[in-house]
């Protein structure tokens, strides 16, 4: 019984996972090349929009801001705000954990990305750290033009439909009845999240079945499904099952309660790892009231999912600095506002 619960839990979780990513993928190829261009004002505009792209859930904004900043757009301490605003794949699990107070996270995140964006500049003028000059290329490379919905072609889609889509239309059919009939999202009441559920799934179909095989295979297939969807369910059914195992067999919440500090540390430090999914232990664990808002808040502000992966390919020197910034002003943080009772 637990099993199938913590299965059903974790299957709604990466389906909102899924739905969400998919919307902000398709959002950021038909904008795109329109948010470089804002990158050529002040400083402070540079710490409004890094730290924005950073609180947008998933990769994609972190992505970005690394992209701006080999390319010379953006300041180091710029890079520093948006990596802080920057909680990854863990803000749609969030989202879909607790709503409101996820949100209240992002805010806070996004002004501590301006903050600190500030205070990075300032202390990187008085070490002289020098942003990585060898790695500022010449142009942003943007994805290519794509149009999302084009009624013209939108019949050859289906007549000679692809595995993939045929294969994901019909998941999509799949799950949004389990939704609708109460197998999985809660009871056979409708309230608010089986309502927003369904009309997501749905959403989501219809973009699937409009967008080009291009956008398919390439976004939606090879990026979302292959690299992310399968981690996400992974992660959380496993990070369920520790918890639920843990309240079973194990005084786990009492050990946590009377180790807080050292749990802070250790979420600080597994936000090192440039990987979507050890934060969302502690998202699981704050979602069912076992740390403190402190302690998520510190771990969100150093983890920052896949999004330094690709500073990595660039310069190891500056990727280890921004984590260095990140993991003094999220332990500063965290400590802060834990020993103030948060």
């Amino acid at each position: 019984m637990i099993i199938w619960n913590i299965l059903k839990h974790s299957l709604l979780i990466t389906v909102f996972v899924f739905v969400m990513m998919l919307l902000i993928d398709y959002f950021n190829v038909i904008t795109n090349g329109k948010m470089s261009q804002s990158m050529k004002g002040s400083r402070m505009q540079q710490y409004l929009i890094a730290s924005f792209l950073g609180s947008t859930p998933g990769c994609l904004g972190a992505f970005l801001n690394v992209s701006f900043y080999i390319h010379g757009l953006m300041s180091f301490g710029a890079l520093v705000g948006g990596m802080i605003a920057t909680s990854g794949d863990e803000a749609f699990v969030m989202l879909a954990l607790f709503p409101k107070k996820a949100m209240l996270l992002f805010g806070i995140l996004f002004v501590l990305g301006i903050i600190f964006a500030w205070v990075s500049d300032k202390i990187a003028g008085l070490l002289n750290i020098v942003p990585c000059k060898e790695c500022e290329l010449n142009e942003v490379h943007t994805i290519e033009s794509c149009k999302c919905f084009d009624k013209d072609h939108l019949a050859g889609y289906y007549l000679r439909i692809s595995w993939q889509r045929a294969v994901l239309l019909l998941a999509l059919l799949a799950i949004m009845l389990t939704i609708v009939f109460g197998m999985i999202g809660g009871p056979s009441t409708w309230n608010w999240k089986r309502v927003t559920m369904t009309i997501l799934t749905a959403f989501a179909a219809v973009i699937i079945g409009s967008v080009p095989d291009h956008f398919l295979k390439d976004h939606i297939w090879k990026h979302i499904i292959k690299k992310h969807v399968l981690r996400v369910f992974l992660w959380s059914f496993f990070a369920l099952l520790i918890i639920q195992v843990g309240f079973k067999f194990w005084d786990f919440e009492a050990f946590i309660q009377s180790h807080m500090v050292w749990v802070m540390l250790i979420a600080v430090l597994i936000g090192i790892v440039p990987e979507s999914g050890p934060h969302m232990v502690f998202a699981m664990m704050f979602a069912e009231g076992i740390i403190p808002f402190s302690v998520l808040l510190a771990s969100s502000i150093v983890q920052d999912g896949h999004g330094m992966l690709p500073l990595l390919s660039y310069t190891l020197r500056d990727a280890i600095l921004v984590k260095i910034f990140n993991i003094v002003f999220g332990l500063s943080i965290g400590l802060i506002l834990y020993y103030t009772g948060l």
